[in-house]
């Protein structure tokens, strides 16, 4: 038996015939670590920071994240404002079903399903890159990098077959060293003894489309950077934050605990993200010296100046964090798509079987074992497509950056899409103030929008021209397409499924 609300939503929680997850397992805290981590503090930094600076916006590079925490900070008001109303571990598919309808809503769960899916592989990919070159510097093996991302997707799931506690504990334990080691970083960057070159004019937030002049330092030649790439750089570190409402089920008080979580991470996330990245740039003795570290060696760009202002410590220790940030990265992202097979798979979509929780856990763990499996899938097929023989070009810049790019486009079209249903979905239930259901949703709309055609415009420089670079924006539109047209086929074929879709809520 189900509970009908009176919005029209099915309140899972007084049903004794579905299979629950575990109920009030996290408070706040452990949504902030499960969240959190996800958006990979010391992987964004790492991964990202050289890219935008060598690429993109050279010393601007602070200015972006401190324009993507104002932008973020303002489509977290309607998506915090929804998540105080609607409890449901759907998250995106959701909100989207309930506020632009089912069809639509279907889209964006096989969508939000693709991109964690897609997220995981990705750092399996980042992993591997730096495990090889680890490896190799201590011990002079040559692992290839499909064992190493096979190892991670193995063990990820050995983990997330366990109670959430047991995620909440190991990802909070992971992102508090990351923290400390990037404020170790920082604050040894920001107490040299020369030869370091801080500006204030890094954060100023009206020269993020300042993109990096062509010039040469040296020996390396820098051909000009694109604005663009700096500012989606920015925004991709924050891919993460908004999986707090998957959680919902789970944490003990979600109506308060779910915004919460959002709010202090994307603004906490942002502060800290422009703090290290200004610190990073600030980090060479000239910003022509910046630029060429970051476009020749961004492997190094934090590496080395953690050597000279830390000492050779900190470049071990950080060089083995960036190990821990993306397993733990890639495992947060594991369990949010588990939890969108999950949610699937309980509302009928999906084989019933899938919906299934362990006896004991309460873990999704048909749904972890399977997204385990699809992760595989997505890593051996592009190494079936490019190889397997080199670290760089196929784990790091093949299945990492492709991989996310693929994803966060999905992902950027999903809160877009998102943010015009929590404006419809409070035009028709009421409730809110004309702040969060009104202006934040809108103006999150058109910025969003506006960032998917960066993109798409910019995929050459971001993606790279290989065949799989150049059809991510077919491939993502065609995701989208099927799970349109898969709820228009659930309509006519199975209407109870098609009444189910992102309309099951947990009350209780």
């Amino acid at each position: 038996m189900v509970t009908e609300t009176a919005s029209g939503t099915i309140d899972v929680s007084k049903s004794n015939s579905i299979n629950l997850l575990h109920s009030k397992a996290v408070g706040l805290a452990g949504v902030l670590f499960l969240a959190v981590t996800g958006a990979a503090p010391m992987s964004a930094m790492l991964g990202n920071v050289p890219f935008a600076a060598g690429y993109g916006i050279g010393k601007y590079t602070p200015a972006a994240f401190l324009m993507a925490t104002i932008v973020l900070t303002i489509f977290s008001v309607g998506y915090a404002a929804m998540a105080s109303r609607v409890s449901s571990v759907g998250g995106f598919y959701s909100f989207i079903s309930q506020g632009l309808g089912r069809e639509v809503g279907m889209s964006a769960g096989i969508g939000s399903l693709a991109c964690y899916s897609l997220f995981e592989a990705s750092l399996t990919g980042l992993f591997a890159f730096f495990g090889n070159l680890w490896i190799s510097q201590h011990f002079g093996i040559n692992v290839p990098w499909i064992v190493l991302a096979l190892a991670m997707i193995v063990v990820i799931a050995a983990l997330a077959y366990r109670d959430v506690k047991v995620s909440a504990r190991l990802l909070g334990i992971a992102l508090i060293l990351e923290v400390i080691m990037l404020v170790i970083f920082s604050l040894g960057v920001l107490f040299a003894h020369g030869g370091t070159n801080f500006s204030g004019d890094s954060l100023n937030v009206f020269k993020v489309f300042t993109p990096v002049a062509e010039q040469t330092v040296g020996t390396v030649a820098i051909p000009a950077g694109a604005a663009a790439v700096g500012i989606f750089m920015a925004f991709w570190s924050w891919v993460g934050f908004e999986m707090a409402p998957n959680y919902a089920e789970e944490s003990r008080d979600p109506k308060r605990i779910i915004p919460q979580s959002l709010l202090i991470s994307v603004i906490g996330l942002g502060l800290f993200y422009t703090f290290v990245s200004w610190c990073a740039v600030a980090a060479y003795p000239t910003e022509a010296d910046m630029v060429a570290k970051a476009f020749s060696d961004g492997v190094n760009f934090f590496l080395t100046p953690i050597q000279t202002f830390v000492g050779s410590w900190g470049y071990q220790l950080m060089s083995l964090l960036i190990l821990t940030s993306s397993f733990a990265c890639g495992m947060a992202f594991h369990n949010t798509a588990s939890r969108y097979l999950y949610s699937l798979a309980r509302e009928g979509v999906l084989p019933q079987a899938i919906a299934e929780t362990h006896d004991h856990h309460k873990s999704p763990h048909k749904a972890s074992a399977l997204q385990s499996v699809l992760a595989a899938v997505w890593v051996l097929l592009y190494g079936l497509a490019y190889g397997f023989d080199d670290p760089s070009g196929q784990a790091w810049l093949g299945v990492y950056t492709l991989f996310a790019v693929l994803g966060t486009g999905l992902l950027l079209v999903l809160q877009a899409v998102v943010s015009l249903a929590i404006y419809m979905w409070f035009k028709k239930n009421g409730g809110g103030s004309m702040l969060t259901t009104v202006i934040a949703p809108l103006i999150s709309l058109v910025v969003q929008l506006v960032l998917v055609y960066t993109l798409v415009a910019n995929l050459a420089t971001l993606g790279g021209t290989n065949g799989f670079a150049r059809s991510i924006p077919y491939v993502g539109l065609a995701i989208l397409i099927v799970g349109l047209i898969w709820g228009f086929v659930l309509k006519s074929a199975n209407p109870k499924a098609y009444d189910n879709i992102g309309h099951m809520v947990n009350e209780g």
